[in-house]
């Protein structure tokens, strides 16, 4: 179940927006919080009511472990809460992969997705890799001084990003979560959300940074299992295309929000 404030309102979620606009709900990938998001909702606030929840095992919920039905469950309660009952998901990394379980679960719930780092299916070879990836990381972060070492590496990353100094020091103060990258592997591994895509009706647009190699290698056959899906690529970013090219991903996603989703009547 959901943590919810005194007040009743659920903890760590951004909301921004009119609240009569067409919601969109964005997910976060492991290690980082909803503020990763923040260049997003800053950009499409002005048409859209845009949510970002921090995922089990990160930000408010740091105190939980990563695990696909409470994220859903969340994911319900954020919906329910703050869209009226329908939204797009935005999903990147982990998030991308939640937010394909959630339309595979609760299709008539979502209106469209994006699809961000999350191209590489983790079934057969992918599998093996997810496993033994995720084993490695909780190595490496199990002592203390592991995980002290990836968060500087991750805090540096994002002072390397030209982003507003806001945006930053919103990013850094929410924390960098280096030992869910660990616990969220085994937990996606040998599910195949390429099934669980091609089950969803809705708009799809699996949209990727040039220079992530593992998960364009998968994106024409993610794509194609969509019922009615398309490719986008960022030039010259990587993985964390978001933050790579803030401006850029936000008027992808956009764009897909007046070209390809209907709004809910």
């Amino acid at each position: 179940m959901a943590r919810r404030r005194g007040d009743g309102e659920l903890e760590g979620i951004d909301v921004a927006g009119p609240e009569d606009g067409q919601s969109i709900v964005f997910l976060h990938g492991a290690m980082f919080t909803r503020a990763m998001w923040l260049p997003q909702m800053h950009g499409l606030s002005d048409e859209y009511r845009v949510v970002a929840p921090d995922l089990p095992g990160h930000g408010v919920r740091a105190d939980e472990t990563f695990r696909m039905d409470p994220a859903i469950d969340l994911l319900e309660a954020v919906i329910e809460r703050y869209t009226g009952g329908s939204a797009v998901l935005v999903g990147l990394s982990l998030g991308g992969y939640v937010a394909t379980e959630y339309a595979y679960r609760h299709p008539d719930d979502i209106d469209g997705l994006v699809l961000s780092g999350c191209s590489a299916n983790p079934i057969g070879g992918m599998e093996t890799l997810t496993r033994v990836t995720g084993g490695i990381s909780r190595a490496a972060t199990n002592p203390d001084i592991g995980e002290r070492a990836v968060e500087r590496l991750g805090e540096r990353w994002v002072r390397n990003r030209e982003l507003p100094e806001d945006v930053q020091r919103a990013i850094l103060d929410g924390g960098i979560y280096p030992k869910q990258f660990g616990d969220a592997g085994p937990d996606i591994a040998g599910e195949d959300f390429r099934a669980k895509l091609s089950s969803y009706p809705g708009p799809t647009l699996v949209l990727n940074g040039e220079r992530d190699r593992i998960m364009r290698r998968g994106e024409r056959d993610h794509a194609a299992a969509a019922q009615d899906g398309r490719i986008e690529v960022l030039a010259d970013v990587g993985h964390i295309c978001n933050l790579h090219r803030p401006e850029a991903y936000t008027s992808r996603v956009r764009n897909f929000m007046h070209q390809r989703v209907v709004a809910p009547q």
